[in-house]
């Protein structure tokens, strides 16, 4: 029932926004007449007079097709707009022809039904089933080519409004630019942020435990003492179970070898908190992307261990249309800011040119989305 209200509600919008866009022609061809005569009396001179018009008769159309048509208009610079309102002058009057049809079939429709309730006839036809079956089988068919009808009229709309009101070439080219120049820092900035993290895993922990390993062996060697080289021999152990863990973290053999659920199954395992796994992403990643999905994912169940409180843990990994979307959720105390551990996590996924997402009221739950383009 929701699904079918949802459909309704779509056609509505969409009934309305062509209608909109039918009946602004009343004000815009008025206004291109009046343009087009300034164009003439001006000839040979700049005049700019009625450049903020036309914008902003494009910008109602912008949230026109944005709100009632469901186009993606967030990027629309609104360069050319006169050209703009000139060129749509033709699907407004076919958007307008096509809701008069729809509106002049469904008088129709319900005008017959009416008289013939009230045993009246129409064009001097009575309701027999073969009457009836005729108009309703037409009455299917011209109602289903009138809805494709404004189906195609709303995309003709956003198709040129895409490219008289879109960003230009030059423009896309340069925003493109500017965010591979962005990707490219981060990918330098989490680079350098794993050296730092291995250099400090490594001098704070594996080069303590075997500078301890020397000191217990000289001191074994100096005497008869079984005691020290039990110690030792634990300390040794620790050091290569401690070497593993970094090792590990550097870059898992499981990755390779048996897939990203085999790997982050690990990461839960020896994760504090208890994690909830369900990762379906089909058929193989790509390499990049399925590295840095593993880090992503054991990087925030490290940051919800340490910080957040919380007492479980889910993560959830799923394809998506252009690539892999990850959701790691924790039932913690919520509050969490882009402090060091978390700005890690979005440098990492910019260099892969993903999206980054944190939701974390006050409360909890935090929530981290990330997407990743498998392109």
């Amino acid at each position: 029932m929701s699904r079918a209200r949802r459909f309704l509600g779509r056609w509505i919008w969409v009934l309305a926004g062509v209608a909109l866009g039918a009946v602004t022609l009343f004000v815009e061809i008025p206004f291109l007449l009046v343009c087009g005569l300034i164009a003439v009396a001006t000839v040979g001179r700049r005049t700019r007079a009625k450049a903020p018009a036309a914008r902003e008769l494009a910008r109602l159309h912008g949230w026109r097709l944005g709100r009632l048509l469901g186009q993606e208009t967030s990027t629309f610079t609104y360069r050319r707009p006169l050209a703009y309102l000139s060129a749509r002058v033709g699907t407004g009057l076919l958007g307008g022809a096509v809701e008069a049809m729809l509106v002049f079939g469904a008088v129709t429709v319900i005008g017959a039904l009416v008289l013939w309730s009230r045993g009246l006839p129409v064009d001097g036809m009575r309701p027999t089933a073969l009457i009836v079956t005729y108009l309703a089988g037409l009455s299917l068919v011209l109602g289903f080519l009138a809805f494709q009808g404004l189906r195609s009229v709303a995309a003709l709309e956003g198709r040129l409004a895409a490219r008289l009101l879109g960003p230009s070439r030059a423009e896309v080219l340069s925003g493109r630019i500017e965010r591979l120049s962005a990707s490219r820092a981060a990918a330098v900035a989490a680079v350098d942020d794993e050296r730092r993290r291995i250099e400090r895993d490594l001098h704070d922990g594996v080069q303590q435990r075997m500078v301890a390993l020397a000191m217990l062996i000289g001191r074994a060697r100096r005497g008869d003492r079984p005691e020290l080289l039990a110690r030792a021999q634990d300390e040794a152990q620790a050091a290569l179970d401690e070497l593993r863990e970094v090792s590990w973290r550097v870059y898992p053999a499981a990755l390779d070898e048996a897939g990203l659920d085999a790997a982050l199954e690990s990461v839960a395992e020896r994760s504090p908190i208890p994690v909830t796994l369900a990762c379906d992403v089909g058929a193989a990643l790509p390499s990049p992307v399925r590295t840095a999905a593993y880090f992503v994912v054991s990087e925030a169940i490290t940051n919800a261990a340490k910080h957040s409180g919380a007492s479980a843990i889910s993560v959830h990994i799923g394809r998506v249309s252009h690539g892999v979307r990850l959701r790691v959720s924790d039932n913690g105390v919520g509050g969490a800011t882009m402090g060091p551990g978390l700005s890690g996590l979005e440098r990492r996924v910019a260099a892969h040119d993903g999206d980054f997402a944190l939701h974390s009221p006050a409360g909890g739950p935090t929530v981290i989305t990330v997407e990743l383009p498998c392109a």
